[in-house]
């Protein structure tokens, strides 16, 4: 696992950015898998404006809501066209269909899509609870794909992107495979989340210790995630 520590988070979303140009620009980024959240927003604008091209690259994104169409402001797939696919198309791109009753059907041509498009490197974001995606306290990592209910950690983070709190959608469709994995921790707020994740003994009740036993992890944090570790 390689930690790499900046001053600010807009340094280290530098540091991840020039991870990801580094694999593009060597032809080794095909696919590539995208988180949502505020964490990886300065990552995604320095993508934007840069001169990367992944017109014949696909991504594959973590997450979706279940009960949210895709034209809905608050999907995933909205949030990923505006602040990402807008500027920086990808020659397809996958979620999770969130209208789909059948959570079954959902969960296996999601499965059938990462088989087909295996993730060369994955952005992570890490909830305060140490949830990656929306794998929650309690995952066990014996599937790719699943629907979880969202703990009342996640429902409240979540809440200050809907009107209402009681808009914040209980259940999400999520996943976790990835060749190479990149995870952003910005805020004191994370701090005690990275320690448990990284330094903590491996139980589900921290999702993201199951990054201690990934092959290849780069964790870049600001001095204030970084501030227990």
């Amino acid at each position: 696992m390689n930690i790499i520590k900046e001053q600010t988070a807009a340094t280290a979303s530098a540091q991840a950015f020039k991870i990801v140009a580094d694999l593009a620009q060597c032809d080794q980024l095909h696919v590539m898998g995208l988180a949502t959240g505020s964490t990886p927003l300065e990552l995604y604008k320095l993508i934007s404006e840069s001169d990367l091209d992944f017109s014949q690259a696909s991504s594959v994104n973590l997450d979706e809501y279940v009960g949210l169409k895709p034209t809905d402001p608050q999907s995933y797939h909205y949030f990923m066209q505006e602040h990402l696919f807008d500027a920086k198309p990808f020659k397809e791109s996958f979620f999770p269909d969130g209208t789909n009753p059948d959570a079954g059907a959902v969960t296996r041509e999601y499965d059938r899509i990462l088989s087909r498009h295996p993730i060369d490197l994955q952005v992570l974001g890490i909830g305060r609870n140490g949830h990656i995606g929306f794998n929650e306290p309690g995952t066990t990592f014996d599937s790719h794909t699943h629907r979880v209910a969202l703990t009342p950690s996640t429902i409240d983070a979540n809440a200050r992107f809907f009107d209402q709190p009681e808009q914040v959608p209980r259940y999400a469709y999520t996943m976790m495979a990835a060749k190479r994995v990149i995870l952003l921790a910005f805020g004191k707020e994370k701090a005690a989340a990275i320690r448990a994740s990284l330094l903590g003994p491996v139980t589900p009740d921290v999702p993201a210790w199951v990054l201690q036993r990934h092959p290849n992890v780069t964790v870049v944090l600001d001095v204030a995630a970084a501030s227990q570790f």
